[in-house]
């Protein structure tokens, strides 16, 4: 059985990197070109060929995550259709590989490359990300999400707060931040505005160039309205850089944890977390749609092959692995807009597809 398992895993694993560094190099490709175009209008601010392909070098694991489940169907779709083409599958058969040893061993493959498309997705992909938009932001101006910037809320024991940061620089320093103090009634206490901050280490920030004006308390006969410039000014909250970056940057692009620790944190200050939470369930299932995928091809290698026929069902793997990607990022938007569960609409790809490998299975292996 070892020798039956080297066999097949060095096969597929083969195909799997032959795959996944097609399709990288034609996004490679297709980013570059890209790129290419923005060195002639940010030329002056000193962006170079050599800025524009580290920057698309950096943007590979994004695209290594989100392709790895397509590799991984159509790499082994290919070895099984191959296998069964050679007769070679039917000799397995014969020594003894039965058809729920034989998807015990894909299965045990499966896990593997579940354990690398995590690994990927949550650790080297937003890391890789982060730094690529902030080396991006430093030759082609800073982070922003449009004209009104992001909105963040800190809800503390005597009072709550509405931040606006308006954009993030390539050094991770926030530009145009504007912080709202209310009471515990909702009325308006103080507002400061300052054209930069950055973070400390302490759980606070530190706002230069601040003006702050303070309204009179609710209840009192002042109407005074108190101004005051300052230099600097440390406001102590527990908004982190991470999910400073959440709101600006893509969510997708975080890890599971910044995720959970930004839902947690909107959840705690009463703001919706229905995109996040779909995104959060996605980064959990959607490394365990390689265990789909090993699943759906191992029926290939129980049909019958006439000469030069693999192509034709290497081409339904890819057909398959494309349709199953594009059905990934439908769910996620209906569910968004429809206000379904989360961790439904982010499972619901992969028990559709589940259902399909399972149904091929128990057709083709076990009835036929």
């Amino acid at each position: 059985m070892k020798t039956i398992r080297r066999l097949i895993y060095g096969e597929v694993l083969s195909a799997v990197t032959f795959v996944t560094l097609g399709f990288l190099s034609l996004f490679f490709f297709f980013d570059f070109v890209e790129e290419i175009q923005a060195l002639g209008r940010h030329a002056a601010a000193g962006y170079r060929l050599i800025h524009a392909l580290a920057f698309v070098t950096l943007m590979i694991p994004s695209h290594l995550y989100e392709l790895l489940p397509i590799a991984v169907l159509i790499g082994t779709i290919f070895v099984m259709a191959r296998l069964a083409q050679s007769s070679e599958y039917t000799i397995l058969r014969t020594s003894g590989l039965g058809p729920w040893r034989a998807l015990k061993t894909l299965l045990l493959l499966g896990l593997g490359f579940v354990l690398l498309t995590f690994a990927i997705g949550d650790y080297i992909s937003p890391a890789a990300d982060r730094t690529g938009q902030l080396l991006k932001a430093r030759y082609q101006g800073r982070l922003t999400v449009g004209q009104t910037g992001a909105w963040l809320k800190e809800k503390q024991r005597y009072a709550q707060y509405a931040v606006n940061v308006n954009a993030l620089e390539s050094d991770g320093s926030m530009r145009g931040v504007r912080v709202y103090e209310f009471d515990n009634q909702g009325f308006l206490m103080s507002m400061t505005q300052s054209q930069t901050a950055v973070f400390g280490r302490d759980d606070s920030w530190t706002l230069q160039s601040v003006d702050r004006t303070e309204f009179p308390a609710r209840g009192t006969d002042t109407a005074r309205i108190d101004r005051q410039h300052l230099d600097s000014l440390r406001w102590p909250n527990q908004i982190s850089s991470e999910m400073v970056s959440a709101a600006v940057l893509k969510p997708e692009r975080m890890s599971t944890i910044d995720l959970f620790q930004y839902i947690q944190h909107l959840q705690a200050n009463a703001q919706t977390a229905q995109r996040y939470e779909i995104e959060f369930w996605k980064k959990v299932f959607y490394p365990l749609s390689c265990l789909v995928m090993v699943v759906l091809a191992l029926p290939f290698a129980y049909l019958h092959f006439r000469s030069g026929g693999i192509a034709t069902y290497v081409f339904g793997g890819v057909m398959a692995g494309i349709s199953f990607f594009l059905l990934n990022n439908v769910f996620g938007y209906i569910g968004n807009m429809q206000n379904w569960q989360p961790w439904l609409t982010a499972a619901l790809p992969g028990m559709i597809y589940s259902l399909l490998s399972l149904t091929a299975f128990g057709w083709l292996v076990l009835r036929r």
